[in-house]
C-alpha cells in the first residue's frame, strides 16, 4: 500500500487524526503569534491604558485628553509610559496563553461537535473559545495588573513615586502581603475577562467574515480588513468590560484590609457615587482600544503567515 493510501485510509478510520500533528503546531503558532500581538498592543496603547487606571481611581481628571495633559506637564513624555514595563515584560507571555487559550477552545469546542479542524467553526464555538482563552491568561494577568495599576497611581500620590519600578512593586507586596497579594482581585479580572474575551474574539471573527469577499479563503484577508476587524473587536471587548475594570483597579489599588472583596467594592461604590462610576475611564479606554487592538491583531496575523510560511 502507497504512503498516500495509507494516509487515505487511516483518514476514513479517524478523520480527525490528520489533524492532531498540525493541531500541536498551530497550538504553538498561536502561542508566539499571540506574544507578539501583545506587545504590539502595549507599545500603542499603554498611555491611554494609564489615563484609564488614574482617572478610575481619582477625581483629579476631567477627562481623557485633561489626564494626558495633566501627567504630561506633571511628568513629561516618560510619565506617560509609567508602569509600561510591567505590562511589557509580562504580555508576551499573558497574550501568549490568551491566544494558545483561543486555539484550545476552539478544539474543545470542535470535540463536543466531533468535527474536524476542515470544518468551520460555529459563530457560538468561536465564542465559547473566546470566553475560555481568558481562564489560562489570568494566572500571570492577575499579578501583572496589579504591579502595573501599583506604578501607574504613583504619580497621584503626594510626596513622588515610591517605587523604582515593577521589581520593586512586586517585592513590597510579596513582603507586606505574601504572594496572595499579587493575586488580588482574580474574581474581579475573570469577571472582566471573561465576557470580554467572548466579545473580543466574537467581534473579530464577526467582523473579519463580513470584510472577506466572497469566496476568498478567511487568510487572504487584506492587512487593512485585519485592521478594521482588530480595531472594532477591542471596542467590544471594552465595551463590556470597563465595569468590572473599574472594580479591578479599586481592589488592586486600595490599602490592604481596604474590602474584603470585589463584591464590597461594588457594594461601596454604588452607594457613595452611584451607576456612572462604573464607567470611569470609558473615554480613554474606548479610543485606545482601536489602535492597540487593531496593532494587536495585525501582529497576529502577520507573525502567523511568516511562521507558517517558515514551517
Amino acid at each position: 500500500m502507497s504512503e498516500v493510501e495509507q494516509k487515505a485510509l487511516l483518514e476514513k478510520i479517524d478523520p480527525v487524526h490528520k489533524d492532531k500533528a498540525p493541531g500541536s503546531k498551530s497550538a504553538v503558532k498561536s502561542f508566539l503569534s499571540g506574544g507578539v500581538g501583545g506587545m504590539c498592543l502595549i507599545a500603542a496603547g499603554h498611555p491611554l491604558d494609564l489615563v484609564k487606571v488614574r482617572i478610575q481611581t481619582s477625581n483629579e481628571y476631567k477627562g481623557t485628553f485633561d489626564g494626558l495633559y495633566k501627567t504630561w506637564s506633571k511628568e513629561g513624555f516618560r510619565g506617560l509610559y509609567r508602569g509600561m514595563l510591567a505590562p511589557l515584560l509580562g504580555v508576551t507571555p499573558v497574550y501568549a496563553l490568551v491566544f494558545w487559550g483561543y486555539d484550545i477552545g476552539q478544539r474543545i469546542a470542535r470535540s463536543f461537535s466531533k468535527t474536524d479542524s476542515r470544518t468551520p467553526l460555529t459563530f457560538g464555538q468561536i465564542l465559547f473559545a473566546g470566553g475560555f482563552s481568558a481562564i489560562p491568561a489570568t494566572a500571570l494577568m492577575t499579578p501583572m495588573e496589579r504591579v502595573k495599576v501599583l506604578l501607574q497611581v504613583q504619580g497621584q500620590q503626594v510626596g513622588g513615586p515610591k517605587f523604582g519600578g515593577p521589581i520593586d512593586v512586586a517585592k513590597h507586596v510579596l513582603k507586606t502581603e505574601g504572594v496572595k497579594g499579587l493575586y488580588k482581585g482574580t474574581l474581579a479580572t475573570l469577571l472582566r475577562d471573561i465576557p470580554g474575551s467572548v466579545f473580543y474574539f466574537g467581534g473579530y471573527e464577526l467582523v473579519k467574515k463580513a470584510l472577506t469577499p466572497a469566496g476568498a479563503k478567511p487568510d487572504s484577508i487584506s492587512p487593512l480588513a485585519i485592521v478594521c476587524a482588530g480595531g472594532i473587536a477591542g471596542m467590544a471587548n471594552w465595551a463590556v468590560a470597563i465595569p468590572p475594570d473599574v472594580l479591578k483597579t479599586r481592589l488592586q489599588t486600595a490599602p490592604e484590609g481596604t474590602y474584603t472583596g470585589v463584591r464590597q467594592v461594588f457594594v461601596e461604590l454604588m452607594r457613595n457615587e452611584g451607576p456612572k462610576a462604573l464607567f470611569r475611564g470609558m473615554g480613554p479606554a474606548m479610543i485606545r482600544a482601536f489602535p492597540a487592538n487593531a496593532v494587536c491583531f495585525l501582529g497576529v496575523e502577520v507573525s502567523s503567515k511568516i511562521m507558517d510560511r517558515l514551517w
